[in-house]
């Protein structure tokens, strides 16, 4: 439930100051490979990529192989960092272009970012809400015991 609140505040905060489209002179002062490293950061530090590999990687690592398994693990790598530097690229080069350019475009994609935020908060807040309403106590355990039809049946 924490991170449903979290998720509508952070979806309130966004609609209630969109983000606006500044001067590049304005982040001139800033350096770029500053800006980089936390973003670097940000990504690596971030426990999905973790999960992507423990979950999805196995499937294509062959022991049998005669590749040893760290060195198909470092490829798989080095496959999905290359691809997600691309996307990521070009996403950020093509929404600098288009939004710098547009400014109600940005305040358009702010504000639905922001209502799309909230209203995923408030999805999982209303489905965590109802699942504790409709708990069902713990199936019977007992092995000598079955429910069919709704009866218990006794097994010898």
């Amino acid at each position: 439930m924490a991170g449903a609140g979290y998720l509508l505040w952070l979806g309130w905060s966004v609609l209630r100051q969109p983000a606006v489209p500044t001067a590049a002179a304005e982040y001139a002062d800033v350096c770029q490979v500053r800006v980089m490293l936390k973003g670097a950061g940000i990504s690596g530090l971030n426990p999905k990529a973790l999960l992507l590999y423990f979950a999805l990687f196995p499937q294509f690592i062959d022991s049998a192989d005669g590749w040893p398994v760290t060195a198909q693990t470092g490829l798989l790598s080095l496959l999905h960092l290359t691809a997600c530097a691309v996307v990521y690229l070009a996403v950020g080069v093509l929404a600098r272009r288009v939004l710098k350019t547009r400014p109600s475009a940005a305040r358009v994609v702010t504000r639905i970012s922001g209502a799309m935020v909230i209203a995923i908060g408030a999805f999982l807040l209303v489905e965590r809400l109802v699942s504790r309403g409709t708990r069902r106590p713990p199936p019977n355990t007992d092995p000598k015991e079955t429910v069919l039809g709704g009866r218990p049946l006794a097994l010898a």
